[in-house]
Formats: C-alpha cells, structure tokens, sequence
C-alpha cells in the first residue's frame, strides 16, 4: 500500500477527515473529531498507528512480529502500529484501518453514530 493509497483509504470513510494537529509531516485522521489513524506520509518505512481490541492487538503482534507492534506514543494496550511497507497483506491492512474506524465510531455518544448512520 502506498501513502497515498493508505490516505485515500482513511478518507474514505463517513465523515472523515485529515488534520495536522502535531507538525505539517503528521497526517492525523479523525472522525468527528476523535483519532483512528496517524501516520506520518514521507516515513520509511511507512508505519500507521492503528486503534485495536486488547486481545486482537496481542494477537496481531504475535502473529506478525516485528511489522504489527505496541503503539508508537499511544496507549499500548488499545493501539498497534503497523509497517505498511509490502510484507502485510493491503487486505489485512485495510481490514486493521476499518477496525479502528469502527472502534472509534462505537466510542461516539449515540447522537454522533446515528448521525454518521444517515446518507
């Protein structure tokens, strides 16, 4: 997956949007205001960090060492980050990128998700 791919990807999704809340080289994805995917576009290699179930996340970092670990500046037992750079499979990242947005959308007070629910 490419960085522009994994950009088009995360906004793709309801209501989505980029932000650079950090510095310009800090590509932060957020709905309604609340983070599900952070990155820094120009990385090599490029990684994402991802929000993630506990036991999924220990899974995942069993599973793919040293390509999916503990969040990078988040808290490790809800965050992942993951290398994009080829050796994961895009399916199986894309599939880590719509969890987090789920993960996120689930927290949003009732309001919000109905909200995002309509066309």
């Amino acid at each position: 997956m490419t960085p522009q791919e994994l950009r088009t990807f995360c906004l793709s999704f309801n209501a989505a949007v980029e932000d650079f809340p950090f510095n310009p080289e800090t590509s932060v994805f957020k709905v309604l205001g609340k983070l599900f995917a952070l990155t820094s576009l120009d990385a090599r290699p490029l990684t994402v960090n991802l929000k993630c179930d506990p036991d999924d996340a220990v899974r995942l970092r069993g599973e793919y060492p040293g390509l999916i670990v503990p969040g990078w500046h988040m808290n490790k037992r809800h965050w992942n980050t993951v290398t994009v750079d080829g050796e994961l499979p895009d399916r199986l990242v894309r599939e880590l990128v719509e969890d987090s947005y789920d993960l996120v959308v689930a927290g949003l007070p009732r309001a919000d998700r109905l909200r995002l629910d309509r066309p």
